[in-house]
């Protein structure tokens, strides 16, 4: 039988241009459990192709030489076995801003966006002209918020925390690579033990660990079996850093100085009830993502 996958061109006719790559590609991921198999080959041809994702459109019938077939039926090879598409390339978009992810870190999320729309709404809302505001990124991973947050907020000084060394690296490249290492300051700390972060902060994000232990054997391989357990498993309940994280932040935030945190649909009751039990912050209304789960909490000091 012939071999008419990618990785054999012996044929004169069997040429494999942009478009039949991307068109076999998708078929053979649909069939490995991808939940966007089509993207992923744009992403993935793209890359070994070296351009803007957009580009492969207008080259549907130009030839992809075996150098770079070889190059794409590796990466296509590994996202079959489920190693997600952001390590591969080790490039993420968030909040229309790329970044470079490793394993050390979490793969930013769009649900996560929220988290720096909701921070943004209220400092148009209620800080607006007020200089040298301080947000506090807790648990950034690649830098995602502190970096979205500090290129809209021109004029605040954000710092970003992380327990792991390696995340912190990573964030602080990241934030060299959009010029803005001189806007953020990095960190190394378990929720907000450093001493550093005990002054008063105006607002304070954190999409912290918040997956529970029961949960974490469910989650889809390319979570599960690539991205860092401690940055996603929060405990028992899922709550014990989102506890922690609520006690700390609510003597270390200014009277009026908000709260938000990103929880799951299955931690966010919780998250609720730790809110309202916590004398000195008002609860809001929980946030919903664009799917219609709860996915912000929030809360403001009184």
């Amino acid at each position: 039988m012939a071999d008419h996958s990618p990785n054999k061109n012996s044929d004169k006719e069997d040429v494999w241009t942009v478009g039949r790559l991307l068109t076999w590609t998708t078929d053979w991921l649909g069939t490995r459990g991808s939940d966007s198999p089509r993207l992923d080959a744009e992403v993935l041809l793209a890359f070994v192709r070296n351009c803007p994702r957009i580009l492969l459109y207008t080259a549907f019938d130009e030839i992809v030489d075996a150098e770079q077939r070889q190059d794409f039926r590796e990466l296509v090879r590994r996202r079959g076995q489920g190693e997600p598409v952001a390590y591969l390339v080790g490039i993420k978009e968030f909040f229309s801003i790329p970044l470079d992810v490793t394993p050390a870190t979490l793969i930013p999320r769009p649900e996560t966006e929220g988290l720096v729309v909701r921070a943004l709404d209220v400092w148009k809302e209620e800080f607006s002209g007020k200089t040298g505001m301080r947000v506090l990124d807790v648990g950034t991973g690649s830098g995602a918020l502190a970096i979205a947050l500090a290129s809209h907020m021109t004029d605040a000084n954000v710092t970003a925390t992380d327990i792991s060394q390696d995340a912190l690296d990573i964030a602080s490249a990241n934030a060299s690579k959009h010029s803005l290492d001189g806007r953020i300051k990095f960190l190394k700390s378990d929720v907000l033990e450093h001493p550093d972060l005990s002054r008063s902060w105006d607002i304070i994000v954190s999409n912290p660990p918040y997956v529970r232990e029961d949960e974490f054997d469910g989650l889809p391989d390319d979570v599960r079996l690539y991205e860092p357990r401690d940055a996603l498993v929060g405990g028992v309940t899922g709550c014990e850093i989102v506890q922690r994280l609520v006690q700390q932040a609510s003597g270390s935030l200014v009277s009026g100085g908000w709260l938000f945190i990103e929880v799951g649909p299955s931690t966010v009751s919780l998250a609720e009830k730790i809110i309202s039990a916590t004398t000195e912050l008002a609860g809001k209304p929980t946030v919903k993502d664009s799917s219609g789960l709860p996915r912000i909490v929030q809360a403001r000091v009184v």
